[in-house]
């Protein structure tokens, strides 16, 4: 008994024998089918995303009419969606400028602001003036409220006149040199200027204290006037022997010089002082 082309035959005897050679033919027959259904399937698959994905750019290429963005620029985060650098709050500064510190000067040129105690030895302290390589021994001191009597000429009534309120003088020696300086200490600046401007006659030199009598009697000296603040101040200067002063006898001007440099800086450091204690006020 047989079947037709491809099914199973029978051989003689009535034995059932499958026809083996038929059935592996068939077989490869069936798996050829089915490999080309899965090449074909996965090609049309393929062909099917790469169509979506093609889609997808061009949809994304016409949306809004731009090109190189996924999104429209109405959709970006603005300025202030941004995240900042920092957490930390950012510094502030105050837009009110500092006051000036103040002015030295300021404080010694009114008895109002120049409220620091007068003495000898707020000018002149201790028992030695040095200047750089230069020393000068102190000699005698003396402070009066007797402004005239502290001046030989016209210089009394100047001092009296623009409203002096006291002298204070000191005298510093060094071979055979001394000099006596005075401050006239007055309300104003003013006054003070004024007084030195007006100067005549000069101050009375001032012995003692291991120097003696010097720039009396007629014998020629320096004199010097000048004035800071509410402060007038006046040199005299000579030798102790005597003998007359000339421009040529500079150790007499040398003395009298660092003298005047050293009362000037007083007066103004006096000023700093003052001024330097009301800032401290100011801020505290």
């Amino acid at each position: 008994m047989s079947f037709g082309q491809g099914g199973p035959s029978w051989g003689p005897g009535g034995n059932h024998t499958p026809d083996w050679a038929a059935l592996a033919d068939e077989s490869a027959a069936r798996n050829r089918r089915k490999k080309w259904l899965m090449i074909g399937g996965g090609a049309l698959a393929t062909a099917a995303t790469a169509a979506i994905v093609a889609t997808a750019v061009i949809s994304t290429n016409n949306n809004g009419g731009s090109t190189g963005s996924d999104k429209n620029a109405s959709q970006l985060p603005g300025p202030a969606d941004l995240p900042t650098g920092s957490a930390e709050p950012e510094p502030s500064f105050s837009t009110v400028a500092p006051p000036p510190p103040p002015d030295p000067k300021d404080y010694i040129s009114d008895v109002k602001k120049d409220r620091a105690p007068i003495s000898i030895d707020s000018f002149y302290p201790g028992r030695k003036l040095t200047m750089g390589d230069r020393v000068y021994a102190k000699g005698a001191t003396h402070r009066t409220t007797n402004c005239a009597a502290t001046t030989q000429g016209a210089l009394g009534s100047i001092l009296t006149n623009n409203g002096c309120d006291q002298v204070i003088r000191a005298t510093y020696s060094k071979a055979g040199v001394a000099v006596t300086v005075g401050v006239a200490v007055f309300e104003t600046e003013a006054q003070a200027k004024k007084a030195a401007q007006q100067a005549s006659g000069g101050l009375a030199s001032l012995s003692g204290a291991g120097v003696p009598t010097f720039c009396r009697g007629g014998s020629i000296c320096r004199r010097t006037a000048n004035s800071y603040g509410r402060y007038a101040y006046f040199t005299v200067g000579g030798f102790t022997n005597g003998k007359n002063v000339t421009t040529a006898d500079k150790n007499v001007f040398a003395v009298g010089d660092d003298l005047t440099d050293f009362t000037f800086r007083q007066i103004r450091h006096r000023g700093e002082v003052q001024a330097s204690a009301a800032a401290t006020a100011a801020t505290n």
